[in-house]
Formats: C-alpha cells, sequence, structure tokens
C-alpha cells in the first residue's frame, strides 16, 4: 500500500514516513488528525479548514496526479482519510522547498508505482535538498548584508 492510496486500513504513525511506511527521518512531529483512523471521512470542506488550502487547489492537485483517487461518499462528494492529509502535509513541505510541481506530480506518479521506485525517489528528493541547501546559503549571504545595513544605520556616530 503506498500513501497515494485512500484506505484507512495502513496508519501512520509518528515513526514513519508518510510515503514509504518506513522510519521518519524528520524530527518534527506529525500533525494530529482531527479524528482517528477508521472515523476519517473528511469533506473537502473540512480540509480547507484544516490544511489551509483551498478546495480549487485541492481540486486541481486530483486532477493533475499530485493526489491519488480520493473516495467519494454515495452522493459523489469527495472523502478525504488521514493518509490524504499526511500526503497533502508532505506536498506542502515540498512546496516550501519549492519543487516545481512538474516534479511534485513525477514524485507522486514514482509513490504509486512501488517500492522498486526508491531509488528515483531518493534521486529526486536529493536534487531537491541541493537546491534547498543553495537557497539557504543566499538567503544567509542576503541577511549578511541586511544585518550590515542595519548596523551601520543603528550607530549614533553616523557623519
Amino acid at each position: 500500500m503506498t500513501v497515494m492510496q485512500s484506505s484507512t486500513a495502513a496508519t501512520f504513525t509518528p515513526d514513519t514516513d508518510t510515503d514509504t511506511g518506513a522510519p521518519a527521518s524528520c524530527s518534527a512531529a506529525p500533525r494530529r488528525h482531527p479524528r482517528p483512523d477508521g472515523q476519517d471521512r473528511y469533506t473537502i470542506s473540512e480540509v480547507v479548514a484544516f490544511t489551509g488550502l483551498t478546495a480549487h487547489t485541492l481540486r486541481w492537485y486530483e486532477r493533475i496526479g499530485l493526489m491519488s483517487h480520493i473516495d467519494r461518499s454515495h452522493t459523489g462528494q469527495r472523502r478525504y482519510s488521514n493518509r490524504d492529509l499526511d500526503w497533502l502535509d508532505f506536498v506542502g513541505k515540498l512546496r516550501l522547498t519549492g519543487m516545481p510541481v512538474a516534479d511534485m506530480v513525477r514524485y507522486a506518479e514514482l509513490v504509486r508505482a512501488g517500492d522498486h521506485t526508491f531509488g528515483d525517489r531518493r534521486d529526486l528528493l536529493e536534487a531537491t535538498r541541493r537546491d534547498v541547501l543553495t537557497r539557504i546559503a543566499e538567503l544567509q549571504d542576503t541577511l549578511s548584508v541586511l544585518d550590515l545595513k542595519i548596523s551601520f544605520y543603528g550607530r549614533d556616530d553616523r557623519a
């Protein structure tokens, strides 16, 4: 089972990665779910409230393949699970890295393709990590320049 499947059979625990089920390598605590597994059938408006994403964005994610099949109620309304919320949280982290949407969709496709894609997933994440480190270095350099300017303007002995 992958994170992209909307099933409550597998559960997310704080010690596992949301897409692989492997031990988590991130020290940040996972977000708590509003409902326990088995009772996690969220409407799109509930997901909007919980994630801060818009309904349009959620539908778009599904349409472009960033989200896999979302379960539907008997009336056709989308019903999201805790695993879907975990995936959306991870996608949010990828967005913060500046990863292009096409790469996020590629990553989602690799997850859906199965465990044999671990190497490709790792390569994609490592490339993103290198980009993030470059951006951090650029931001640290920019911060140093700002600190220098702030220090200059904060001195009382300016001419």
